[in-house]
């Protein structure tokens, strides 16, 4: 999440007091409610609750048995989560350390799974995970009937910095950010494609099974979004930022099928790329504020906008974040998108001879006073696919950027679990 302004806090303040109200009937909008059936415990990311702070979902079926299937989920500096399908904390694995007292520590910031990886003479689903804080990709093994817990790292020791030539790089954090994996069908290869943060590039990163039983990984290439654009006035527009900060992408998603690569540059929009990042990217949706001139007020750290020359987009206020697929057998489904300034969900057509087309958008809204609805929304995961008695449509758990959790003024952030059934009736 990049700064905000001034404007952009505000409206976040009315549509938390929005959400926060279960009294609205859901036809006095055009944008659909939907509630939570659970959610996770609130991490706080303050010294005593050990500086977790939830990010990014994934989750894992378990084939042999749906209903005891798992969400893995990043806190940051916290590390990983990983829970049942009631929400309920079943293993906390803690990011790795920085190798001297003064250096960045380990921060898990997005998380992917890759079902099948031939590891130590078999194949085995793992988690591959985002650790900008150390700049590399950290890999886990999952076992659901493992004693201790369901996951082990399996990263090998040899692994590199994915962007930093060394610890000084490191340490200014333009490191591994966003994240998502795919497996080239023809070749049978899986690869895992990482965002550089504060930066433009992603990168194409090959996993590689080691001898010993690890999984290391290898540069394949890189590309560089925009950090500029022409406007239709002829004017060059840059997203206002921190100076020497470009806009980021971190909410990314490959669509199995085709190996189309789904990347959210968060202040500018949703790009559609070649996953083996060859071609050209394709803009296709813009933020709100595509075009609107910033300046950057250092004393309040934020961005303080000017008039808006009407060339944004509809449906998506900035940050664009967490991006997920909903897929269907026959090709068909959605790509749903984290509106973040407005705390919304975005839903496009999954198919590219759509033209990826607008579908529908929800909010995920306060099911009771106890259990409240997601917004300031990061990461978000979603399975279509039966998940035993409680989810039996399937799944979507999304990040909540602004927990309530009753415990003074401390502040918390956590994971909604939603019905998939529901998300998917209330966009048709």
């Amino acid at each position: 999440m990049t700064i905000r302004s001034a404007a952009r806090a505000s409206v976040l303040v009315l549509c938390t007091a929005l959400a926060a109200s279960v009294a609205l009937p859901a036809q006095a909008s055009s944008i659909g409610s939907i509630r939570p059936q659970a959610e996770t415990a609130p991490l706080y990311d303050d010294e005593a609750g050990g500086d977790a702070n939830a990010d990014d979902p994934s989750i894992w079926r378990n084939a042999a048995d749906p209903g005891r299937s798992l969400v893995i989920a990043t806190a940051k500096q916290g590390g990983l989560r990983v829970y049942d399908l009631e929400a309920r904390q079943v293993q906390s694995l803690p990011a790795p350390a920085g190798p001297g007292a003064d250096d960045a520590p380990g921060r898990f910031n997005n998380v992917d799974l890759v079902n099948g990886l031939r590891l130590g003479g078999g194949r085995a689903d793992v988690a591959v995970v985002s650790d900008r804080g150390n700049d590399r990709l950290r890999i886990y093994r999952i076992d659901r009937n493992r004693p201790g817990g369901p996951l082990t790292d399996v990263t090998d020791p040899a692994a590199r910095p994915v962007f930093s030539a060394d610890q000084a790089e490191i340490n200014e954090q333009k490191t591994a950010y966003g994240l998502a994996t795919w497996t080239d069908r023809k070749t049978g290869r899986s690869y895992a494609v990482v965002s550089q943060r504060n930066r433009t590039r992603i990168a194409l990163l090959e996993l590689v099974a080691t001898p010993a039983g690890t999984v290391d990984y290898r540069q394949v290439r890189t590309l560089d979004l925009p950090s500029s654009f022409r406007l239709p006035n002829g004017a060059a527009w840059t997203p206002c930022a921190e100076p020497g900060e470009l806009p980021q992408v971190e909410g990314m998603v490959v669509d199995p099928a085709d190996g189309t690569l789904y990347a959210g540059q968060e202040d500018v929009g949703i790009w559609r790329i070649d996953a083996g990042l060859t071609g050209t990217p394709k803009l296709i949706d813009k933020v709100r504020e595509y075009g609107v001139p910033g300046t950057y007020d250092e004393e309040t750290e934020e961005c303080t906008p000017g008039a808006d020359p009407g060339y944004g987009g509809k449906r998506l206020k900035a940050d664009v974040e967490g991006l997920t697929l909903v897929t269907e057998a026959d090709g068909d489904g959605y790509l749903l998108a984290s509106s973040q300034g407005d705390d919304t969900f975005v839903a496009y057509d999954r198919e590219r001879e759509d033209r990826n087309e607008f579908e529908g958008a929800f909010r995920i809204t306060a099911a009771s006073a106890a259990l409240d609805g997601s917004e300031v929304c990061d990461g978000a995961a979603a399975l279509n696919a039966p998940l035993g008695t409680r989810y039996p449509r399937g799944l979507l758990v999304v990040q909540d950027g602004r927990e309530t959790p009753g415990d003074g003024d401390r502040e918390a952030t956590g994971f909604k679990f939603v019905d998939l059934g529901q998300v998917l009736d209330a966009i048709d």
